[in-house]
């Protein structure tokens, strides 16, 4: 998900510019009429900041929820890079109630339904940990394709949200429109991976900085095109 690769011309219903920019406009108007969100100005790409959005002890639940079942981060077979990658991460479990309550309220601010989620993945990098530049959507023309496109279609927004702040570094950063934000505690931030036009947006792409001291600890959802529980109800 990180080379700039060129896209297939051919229309494909998993990859649907027209569905894609419906859920963005709508999720810009939830957003914007939020008093709660603040947009980023910049250019080229809709990213918000809701800061405060978890307290401490819904922060502290999902640490040890994350510390407890983490293992070495992967990648989608086929962009598969040494060193791309070096957190730990695991999948939460969305019928722990806990997580389905963060999750309902994580949703709910979007304005999506939380089926149309993939399963929120929680990640945890210690000193020298990073996530190099890459993108949330999903590359058509990747061999991955094949079997995530009918599992939901491409990705549409990407929400995440800080746990806690590492002593230094471990900053989340889109090289292509200069900006960083910085972890802090309990701030859910929030892009559309997509153009308004539905088209891929490659100037989403972000990178998670390595942590220089402390640790990091972050969720991460992932909203698709489509109905992913629906198609996913086995796995999920």
């Amino acid at each position: 998900m990180s080379a700039d690769l060129e896209e297939p011309t051919k229309f494909d219903p998993n990859n649907d510019p027209a569905k894609l920019a419906k859920i963005g406009a709508f999720v810009t108007r939830k957003l914007e009429n939020n008093p709660l969100v603040q947009r980023i100005e910049v250019p080229d790409l809709q990213v918000y900041v809701y800061q405060g959005f978890l307290g401490k002890r819904d922060c502290g639940i999902l640490i040890s929820k994350i510390d407890a079942d983490a293992v070495p981060s992967t990648l989608y077979k086929g962009t598969e890079q040494a060193g791309f990658r070096t957190s730990y991460s695991c999948h939460l479990n969305r019928w722990d109630p806990d997580i389905t309550r963060v999750e309902a309220r994580m949703s709910d601010t979007l304005g999506i339904d939380n089926n149309w989620a993939e399963t929120m993945q929680g990640q945890r990098y210690q000193v020298g940990q990073e996530f190099k530049a890459h993108h949330d959507f999903f590359h058509p023309g990747q061999s991955y394709w094949n079997h995530e496109g009918p599992r939901g279609g491409q990705r549409s927004w990407t929400a995440m949200i800080f746990l806690n702040e590492p002593e230094e570094g471990g900053a989340t950063e889109f090289p292509h429109i200069g900006i960083g934000v910085r972890p802090q505690s309990g701030t859910m931030l929030m892009w559309n991976n997509m153009k308004p036009d539905g088209t891929l947006n490659y100037k989403s792409l972000h990178t998670g900085t390595p942590v220089k001291k402390g640790v990091k600890h972050i969720i991460t959802k992932w909203y698709r095109q489509n109905n992913w529980l629906e198609l996913n109800t086995a796995t999920a």
